[in-house]
């Protein structure tokens, strides 16, 4: 027990050791000038997708649902805090107090959301329940595009309906969104080695042998699908703050942005909390990186998608890294 702790601890550390050097090294070579302002453009978007993949991997991974409606909670995560901050504008000057008071509004908002929707939705099962986060995701996209709330003192609409928020404060910063990857993976990765992730885990491996023994499906249900929907909504702020102009497309809250999370986490390994922000960036960066090469860029875009699939997911390629990693432990028994 002691030695499987251990190997826990050191695993959970080189997650944070890599996510940290990442950090300093994209910071270093962006002050630097290292790179193009283009891929300095994408830093923040990259975190956003990376706090998006792991949040959604503590449902679709741990607790073993799947869950489309990902992009909804970051909407209501994204809008509320863009809403509060283009209010508070002028009241509250200071940038940092700001946006932290945004952030946790934006939090709290997709959290009220998460308990909502959870409660009747997980009653559902396998690809009902995908159809209705589906559906709850593209109910909140369009409630948003028909709301009109608010007036500034210049007397323009806040939230204008199809045209979204226009003028929120663009507070975030790289830094801030790799605090926010470090909260996340912090409150992920304690999780699942807590009693509670335990139990999470067991309701996903066998529903009815976990209610054998005492263990409140419809609880531990709740708490991953709204700690994972509140995770959803801190990435909304941090994607809204980084926009001068907030709507409502398909692009941004969409079908397509809750495809895209969760190829993030298909390609990553279902469960892996590590390989979902390799998958993110990876999948992330990629399109640009190849940008130079025309045509040829999304070819070798799909290359990359299949052959991340198939070491995540062929038979024969599972069974190399298990050889690898039984190899791996003999030796160092």
């Amino acid at each position: 027990m002691l030695k499987n702790m251990n190997k826990t601890k050191r695993s959970n550390l080189i997650t944070y050791a890599i996510v940290i050097v990442a950090f300093v090294v994209m910071q270093t070579l962006s002050s630097t000038g290292s790179i193009s302002s283009l891929l300095t453009g994408l830093l923040v978007p990259l975190c956003t997708y990376i706090i998006l993949a792991v949040s959604l991997n503590l449902v679709v991974g741990i607790l073993g649902e799947l869950s489309l409606g990902h992009a909804g909670f970051m909407c209501v995560g994204a809008f509320s805090s863009a809403f509060f901050s283009k209010c508070m504008r002028d009241v509250i000057e200071n940038s940092i107090v700001r946006f932290l008071l945004a952030l946790l509004i934006g939090v709290v908002v997709a959290a009220i959301f998460g308990v909502i929707i959870g409660i009747p939705v997980l009653r559902l099962k396998g690809d009902y329940l995908a159809i209705v986060t589906l559906a709850f995701g593209e109910i909140i996209k369009n409630l948003v595009n028909v709301l009109y709330i608010g007036k500034d003192s210049k007397g323009t609409v806040i939230l204008n309906g199809p045209q979204g928020i226009t003028g929120t404060p663009k507070d975030s910063t790289f830094l801030i969104g790799f605090i926010l990857i470090m909260v996340t993976l912090f409150i992920v990765l304690n999780l699942i080695n807590s009693r509670d992730g335990r139990a999470i885990m067991a309701i996903r491996d066998n529903v009815i042998a976990a209610e054998s023994i005492g263990i409140n499906v419809t609880k531990y249900k709740l708490m991953a699908f709204t700690i994972s929907a509140a995770m959803a909504g801190a990435a909304g702020v941090l994607y809204a703050h980084n926009l001068s102009t907030l709507t409502a497309n398909t692009n941004n809250f969409g079908y397509n942005m809750s495809i895209t999370i969760l190829v993030f986490v298909v390609l990553g390994g279902i469960g892996n909390i590590r390989g979902s922000i390799i998958a993110a960036v990876i999948l992330t960066l990629l399109p640009e990186l190849l940008r130079g090469l025309s045509d040829y860029r999304m070819l070798i875009y799909a290359i990359v998608l299949i052959i991340m699939m198939l070491f995540n997911w062929a038979p024969k390629a599972i069974e190399w890294r298990e050889k690898y990693l039984h190899f791996g432990k003999k030796k160092e028994a």
